[in-house]
């Protein structure tokens, strides 16, 4: 096998781009304004355009070939004993070399982007239980209030009526009513598709994922519906720009909450339960029993549902599988990693007691 000038120089680039990369992640205030502000709009709107028309995932598909070119790469290279061993792995490098470049490009520069609170104008500081109480009494009455609006009965469990096309449709409606307020959450071109991958990642238990090389969201249609339109408003939030995990969340939440279909309010103040109680259960077990005394039994019968639906998929690999998420969101300017979802919490209580609705 002949040395590739090509593939010399795109393996070469590669440590380069990480060089650059690590510059960029210390001027957020540079990337906020020529990436997220900038180019990256244009480039979002594009592959939404040129693939939300498709009606399957292309990026699933894009993702399975990928995973099927490495394994054949290795094993060809185990076939043929290593030989030509240093200019095939040049070969592998320049084309993570040419993934890496697309994937930053594309999108994952806003990983580097300033503060979510910061474009909000929240004044975040460190709240107390106190404040931590009185926004999850609030956000109690209003699950409350829509879980018995669908059921008509404090103890039945809401059954989500829609299909996951319907809520994809349903989802812009929260993104329109939501860039009335906040233009910079504004979301057009809609991309927003059933993974062709769900089972798998009910099995690593995930609920969806951006790919960022088609710009396509991809919403995993086996978990529970009840949580569905959180999880496809939450990804959503990544196609406009919102890489970290806790900002899409709160994103999320907001793009559900302002919905006027009564399903998606459920589901934005169910969201906000589930983090906000799980903070309080750190800080004060007694207090965290006390206010699930105030939940209706209807959300309770919801949220054990939920629970037993992931334990049943529940296998070996999926702690492994979290280990290599958590490493990823580190490598991403997210240094708690998956624990990184909890900071939602701080967005929750800014916006609750900024809009004053307490």
């Amino acid at each position: 096998m002949k040395w590739n000038k090509t593939h010399i120089f795109l393996a070469i680039f590669l440590p380069i781009q990480v060089l650059l990369l690590q510059i960029l992640a210390k001027n957020p205030a540079f990337v906020e304004r020529y990436y997220s502000n900038g180019i990256y709009p244009t480039i979002s709107s594009f592959f939404r355009i040129i693939f939300g028309w498709i009606p399957f995932s292309v990026g699933d598909i894009l993702l399975a070939f990928g995973v099927f070119i490495f394994f054949r790469f290795l094993f060809r290279l185990i076939k043929t004993r290593f030989r030509n061993f240093i200019p095939k792995i040049i070969h592998l490098v320049a084309i993570l070399s040419i993934i890496y470049f697309c994937f930053y490009l594309f999108w994952g520069f806003n990983y580097y982007r300033e503060p979510l609170a910061k474009n909000l104008h929240y004044q975040q500081q460190k709240y107390s239980t106190e404040q931590l109480t009185k926004v999850t009494k609030h956000i109690i009455e209003q699950l409350n209030f829509y879980q018995q609006k669908i059921t008509q009965n404090d103890t039945i469990k809401v059954e989500n009526i829609y299909q996951p096309k319907e809520m994809y449709s349903i989802a812009l409606v929260g993104y329109e009513n939501l860039a009335n307020d906040i233009p910079q959450l504004k979301y057009q071109h809609s991309s927003v598709k059933s993974s062709l991958m769900s089972l798998l990642q009910t099995y690593n238990g995930t609920s969806g994922y951006l790919n960022p090389l088609t710009g396509e969201a991809q919403v995993n249609d086996k978990i529970p519906k009840t949580s569905y339109p959180t999880t496809t408003c939450h990804e959503m939030a990544h196609q406009i720009g919102f890489a970290a995990e806790n900002e899409a969340n709160f994103v999320g939440f907001l793009a559900a909450n302002y919905n006027d279909d009564v399903y998606f309010k459920y589901a934005s103040y169910r969201m906000a339960f589930g983090y906000c109680i799980s903070e309080i259960r750190k800080r004060d077990t007694e207090k965290s029993k006390e206010l699930w005394l105030t939940v209706n039994k209807g959300i309770i019968k919801d949220f054990n549902a939920s629970y037993s639906f992931w334990q049943e998929y529940k296998n070996p690999f999926e702690p492994l599988v979290k280990k290599g998420y958590n490493a990823y969101l580190k490598a991403n300017n997210q240094a708690k990693g998956v624990e990184s979802y909890n900071y939602v919490v701080d967005l929750l209580i800014s916006y609750f007691e900024s809009s004053n609705q307490l």
